[in-house]
């Protein structure tokens, strides 16, 4: 499938890709550090092109095949180019599936449009992950130095190298956090999350679920599974959440 590119006003591009079909438009939103030709996202898209359904899948700024540069990332800036794909991109009711740091701006984009959110399916939902699991998790050299020079290279475990994790992203995410008091969300929210995830425990999902203001919310604790969740079981799993907010 080939890219396509949306400009923003500031001259970046978001690289996207889509399928035509049937409502509701089912968009992928990524994690960080991801793009949008990993398992999960290309799986969506067969599964949409197979049973005829709209989506959409992109990659934030500074990641994948967009622009930028990855330090200047904030969730405010993943948020927008989220809220520009939505709205340039699709039409009618949406159903947003987001993994890790997608589930997090999945659920800000569902509260920025709420007439437009049918559902939300949300894989090891990292909401808050800039302030409870990178912050809190940093000791005190790492935390002086983003203070102090601005960034700090952080090691990864996926063999990509140290990435740079700037003040802006730490300071920014504070003014998205959620986890504080109730989310008001309504919309139908299915969690996918594996019991032996490294990245964001478990625990953090259930937080998650418990915040939301709506009462149409299910939990599913995968034995075993990962934070990535991309075995063919997994995926299944993740497609008939998908088909079940989208048929329902």
């Amino acid at each position: 499938m080939t890219s396509r590119i949306l400009q923003r006003p500031d001259g970046h591009t978001i690289a996207w890709q889509g399928v035509a079909g049937r409502g509701p438009t089912i968009v992928w939103l990524g994690g960080f550090k991801s793009d949008m030709t990993g398992t999960k996202a290309a799986h969506l898209a067969a599964f949409a092109a197979a049973g005829g359904r709209a989506f959409v899948r992109f990659d934030y700024f500074a990641h994948g095949a967009s622009s930028g540069a990855f330090a200047d990332g904030t969730v405010s800036r993943w948020l927008s180019d989220a809220l520009a794909v939505i709205d340039a991109l699709t039409a009618g009711p949406l159903v947003l599936v987001g993994s890790s740091m997608g589930g997090w701006i999945a659920t800000l984009a569902a509260l920025a449009r709420p007439g437009r959110v049918h559902g939300l399916v949300a894989i090891a939902p990292a909401l808050d992950f800039t302030e409870r699991l990178l912050w809190a998790g940093l000791d005190e050299a790492a935390r002086r130095e983003i203070m102090e020079r601005g960034v700090w290279m952080r090691p990864s475990a996926y063999g990509d190298g140290p990435y740079p994790i700037g003040r802006a992203l730490i300071e920014d995410g504070r003014r998205h956090l959620l986890l504080g008091g109730p989310i008001p969300l309504a919309v139908p929210v299915r969690i996918l999350h594996g019991q032996a995830d490294e990245d964001v425990p478990w625990t953090h999902g259930l937080a998650f679920a418990d915040a939301l203001a709506g009462r149409d919310v299910v939990f599913s604790l995968v034995k075993g599974g990962d934070h990535r969740l991309s075995t063919p079981a997994d995926l299944a799993r993740l497609e008939s959440a998908v088909a079940e907010l989208c048929d329902g």
